[in-house]
């Protein structure tokens, strides 16, 4: 028998229990969260990267989801996208401006929910510029983990216009086109803990 063979009756993520109501107040964990992004480069590719120093803070209320709230700080250097000299590039003033920029903030003004299916709408602000914002947010789970913190899931997404927030350059391609596409897609996949 193969040692890659797996038995029929294995599973390889075991279901967990729900948790019916999850009113509280949560602080997201930073190293089983991702908040990303994706972009077209050249036209022809998707380039993907991600923040990897922030944090946030929820209130959520089941029962009347309008009560609830998030917040979160990015930390702007802390872009990465696997090629130093890119991120070098998008901290500098041509995009990010890092050093006098130092956070990306979002802070929301309204939460609708319909089941799993959460609308949060924020304003997020960028090197000094504020505009709202729409995450489509589906609630992915909540269980008790074996410390017996109230874990809960959401991923969410979101198409911006970089130029929205004065994120403007960009080189013209002799095929056509532009180098960095305007339109971002922003990624969100959230881990949070309930406070004690």
């Amino acid at each position: 028998m193969s040692i890659f063979s797996r038995s029929k009756t294995e599973t390889f993520d075991a279901p967990t229990t729900a948790v019916e109501d999850v009113t509280g107040d949560y602080t997201i964990d930073p190293t089983h969260t991702r908040l990303g992004f994706s972009a077209r480069h050249a036209m022809v590719t998707t380039v993907r990267g991600q923040f990897t120093d922030f944090a946030g803070t929820a209130h959520i209320d089941s029962a009347n989801p309008a009560a609830s709230r998030v917040e979160l700080a990015i930390q702007t250097a802390s872009i990465d996208t696997g090629v130093a000299d890119r991120d070098g590039h998008l901290r500098s003033a041509d995009f990010f401006d890092a050093d006098n920029n130092k956070e990306i903030t979002f802070v929301s003004t309204k939460v609708e929910r319909d089941g799993a299916d959460w609308a949060i709408t924020g304003d997020l602000t960028i090197k000094g510029v504020s505009r709202p914002v729409t995450i489509e947010f589906e609630q992915s789970g909540s269980a008790r983990d074996p410390f017996g913190n109230l874990r809960v899931g959401f991923e969410g997404v979101a198409s911006i216009n970089r130029k929205d927030w004065d994120l403007t350059w960009n080189a013209a391609l002799e095929t056509g086109g532009v180098l960095v596409s305007e339109k971002i897609k922003l990624e969100f996949d959230v881990s949070a803990i309930q406070n004690a």
